[in-house]
């Protein structure tokens, strides 16, 4: 029987990304052999990822891929945010943010089904599952989305934390490039609704209308007023909330006289630029997160 090292130990997780007593475990079944322990993880993915598939996955990272016209956003999610700062979940999602970009799939379901970019003689789902066994986590891949534009950016947050892309109408050049990539990170920051006051559904600004008037009434000092005075007062609270989720009516966040819009500033890059989708993920909203305790996680796992 080999003499298993830590150092050893230490090779075969920076190689596979497998948690420490699972390299320890496969090592251990090989006699120390380093190819043979990489097997041994990779066929005991099913198993595991059955196991860990009921456990939730919140945390991970967003990922994006571009290329002349198109872009595409991706989320992919871990159990912990440990994981999501591992080179080879990283290079996972970013491998599948590249297969995003060129699928024709139209929803997570058929992209699995594909054959894996990073290895054709496997799907996507099995490298999925081949991940969940060798980084000891349940991973999901939770959603993407792209753009097709003629100028396209992106943006990561965080270190992944906020992934944006940008799509745009205009002339392609340095300048409105960068432009976009500003705006970018303005939507990442702010988190803008809609590009633009056409784009919000109607039914949205009269259920807002609704609300501000039933406050109002609710208010001794002013369900008074005049019906005109309280529609004054309504439009005008309307006005300020558009401004904040509306991208374009946004205060510009490096505008020097912090009065600027984005659309203003657009208008000073290029006169024909103009934004026409965005789309922001920020990793694990919505979802629900488990409480982590790691001091009695590693210390349950010692003895």
């Amino acid at each position: 029987m080999a003499n298993i090292t830590a150092a050893m130990v230490k090779e075969l997780r920076e190689v596979s990304g497998a948690g420490m007593m699972d390299c320890k475990k496969a090592l251990a079944e090989c006699d120390g052999n380093m190819e043979e322990a990489i097997e041994f993880l990779r066929k005991s993915g099913a198993m595991k990822a059955e196991k860990k598939a009921s456990r939730i996955a919140a945390e991970g990272i967003c990922r994006i891929a571009l290329e002349d016209g198109k872009a595409a956003v991706v989320e992919v999610n871990s159990e912990t945010d440990f994981v999501a700062k591992n080179e080879v979940f990283q290079t996972f999602v970013q491998t599948v943010a590249d297969q995003a970009l060129e699928s024709s799939a139209a929803d997570v379901d058929a992209l699995l089904t594909e054959n894996f970019k990073g290895d054709a003689s496997k799907t996507v789902k099995e490298a999925l599952v081949e991940k969940v066994a060798t980084i000891g986590e349940n991973l999901n891949i939770r959603r993407f989305e792209k753009i097709e534009a003629p100028i396209t950016v992106g943006y990561i947050h965080g270190g992944g934390r906020i992934g944006v892309i940008v799509g745009a109408e205009g002339t392609k050049n340095d300048a409105t490039e960068e432009a976009l990539k500003n705006v970018a990170m303005q939507i990442a920051a702010l988190n803008p609704k809609c590009i633009s006051r056409e784009d919000l559904d109607p039914s949205y600004v009269e259920h807002e209308k609704a609300i501000l008037l039933e406050q109002i009434n609710n208010d001794p000092k002013e369900a008074s007023k005049p019906d005109k005075v309280k529609e004054g007062m309504i439009n005008g609270r309307i006005n300020k909330e558009l401004k904040d989720i509306c991208l374009v009516d946004q205060v510009y966040v490096k505008a020097e006289d912090g009065k600027q819009t984005v659309a203003a500033y657009l208008k000073t890059v290029a006169a024909d630029l103009k934004v026409v989708k965005f789309v922001r993920f920020e990793t694990g909203e919505g979802l629900e997160k488990k409480n982590e305790d790691f001091a009695a996680e590693v210390a349950a796992q010692l003895q």
